[in-house]
């Protein structure tokens, strides 16, 4: 039989490692899709950075949705001339998913 402290070690380990997928699962997602070539977590490339899209939407009523719908459609203008093109083969739950994922940040 394992000692307490050795399965409370174990537990506290197995739950950080459960809830690192999450993060990483939305980032692959970011990755697989090729949102990466044009946005970084920290730093802007051709489109604004990650932190930067989450901190002008988190306080915005709905900001999921209108982040969303704008990683579907596209656009311009938002963060100056550079055109985001739509992303037409992503699905509404992936757009959905991505957008959650840009908030938590």
């Amino acid at each position: 039989m394992y000692p307490v402290k050795t399965l409370a070690i174990a537990t506290v380990f197995a739950s950080a490692l459960s809830a690192a997928p999450v993060v990483l699962a939305d980032q692959a997602l970011a990755q697989a899709k090729g949102c990466m070539a044009c946005h970084q977590l920290e730093t802007k490339v051709v489109g604004p950075a990650y932190k930067d899209v989450a901190a002008k939407y988190k306080t915005e009523a709905g900001a999921a949705d209108i982040l969303a719908a704008k990683i579907k459609n596209g656009g311009v203008g938002t963060w100056g001339q550079i055109p985001m093109p739509p992303q037409p083969t992503l699905t509404d739950e992936e757009a959905n998913k991505l957008a959650e994922w840009i908030l938590s940040l």
